[in-house]
């Protein structure tokens, strides 16, 4: 008995107030949640860490969870066990996630059935908790605020990071033209191995000059923008005509002069995957699992970290001086 009562814990990551990264605890002892109906438990093989992550942990985001909580959306595992009405898996089916409902940054998490799907087997664990929330972000600000269009460019600012390649990986195979920027050389060589035709060093001071002379004087149909806080005035200069920005990121505010939005009668469209209604995040999971299945989507796993190492992992996905792909955590 007793020994059946232990195997009913396990290791997660709880947050009992809003901070810094040193408010993430690694526990050892908290229960195994039960998948309830429509749900499933997944024994967790690697969870994706993402930018949000850290500004709901800081207690600064618009999404407050009650507390403690676990962080975490994207996980990769396997089917524990699934609960009433559950008929799409079974135990033992590899899938990844979009969102969990108890948290991804433990050794189990439960989902709801519909925002679980099928892990391809020519995706390790680590490639599928890299898919959720970068590629279902990318896509629907591509296409669903975007209106994206073949033939039509796109600048995907900050295209070195989880989001940033899926954007390039996607907007190349729909016929888009893919420019993309990264602060290292290395990440410049990542975004052109994922789908850029050109890539730009957003260190570079006159950088804005080359995407000009890349572009011509039509400028740049859509910029995916992850730190808009820094980028979004400069962005306005790069646009066409009834260009758009992508707002996908930002960590302040900014000033910028509304005219600029007059003189190409362009527009600054948020972006929030958690806006998504169900019609729409079916529509990305289509688009997500046939890029699987035709093999252009391949996500790039970046920094891996175990468990114990989660604060660092917060630490650095903010602080790192350039995103290489995905940062996922091991389980």
């Amino acid at each position: 008995l007793v020994m059946a009562a232990t195997r009913n814990v396990m290791r997660a990551v709880r947050v009992f107030e809003f901070g810094g990264p040193e408010v993430l605890k690694l526990q050892s002892d908290v229960l195994v949640p039960v998948p309830k109906e429509n749900q499933v438990l997944i024994k967790v093989h690697a969870c994706g860490v993402n930018p949000v992550e850290t500004y709901i942990r800081s207690g600064t985001y618009a999404r407050k969870p009650a507390l403690p909580y676990t962080p975490g959306s994207d996980v990769a595992g396997v089917i524990e066990s699934v609960g009433e009405h559950v008929t799409a898996f079974k135990k033992g089916d590899r899938v990844f996630t979009l969102e969990t409902l108890s948290g991804g940054y433990a050794e189990y998490a439960v989902a709801a059935a519909n925002r679980v799907f099928p892990l391809a087997d020519k995706l390790d664990f680590r490639q599928g908790a890299a898919i959720g929330v970068p590629y279902f972000t990318a896509y629907r600000a591509l296409f669903q605020k975007g209106c994206a269009k073949a033939g039509e460019s796109v600048l995907v600012h900050g295209a070195s990071g989880g989001v940033g390649l899926a954007a390039c990986q996607i907007a190349r195979a729909c016929g888009l033209k893919v420019l993309g920027t990264a602060g290292t050389e290395e990440g410049m060589n990542v975004i052109l191995r994922n789908g850029a035709h050109q890539a730009f060093n957003h260190r570079d001071p006159n950088y804005t000059e080359r995407i000009k002379a890349c572009t011509g004087p039509g400028g740049v149909d859509i910029i995916i923008e992850m730190l808009s806080n820094v980028n979004l005035d400069t962005d306005l200069q790069l646009l066409s005509c009834a260009g758009r920005v992508m707002v996908v990121g930002c960590r302040g505010r900014i000033e910028i002069n509304p005219r600029d939005t007059m003189s190409k009668e362009s527009s600054i469209i948020g972006v929030s995957l958690f806006l998504a209604t169900e019609e729409e995040r079916h529509e990305c999971a289509t688009a997500v699992l046939d890029g699987i299945e035709a093999g252009w989507l391949k996500p790039v796993v970046g920094l891996e970290y175990p468990l114990e190492k989660v604060a660092k992992a917060h630490e650095d996905i903010i602080c790192s001086n350039g995103a290489r792909g995905k940062m996922v955590l091991l389980l």
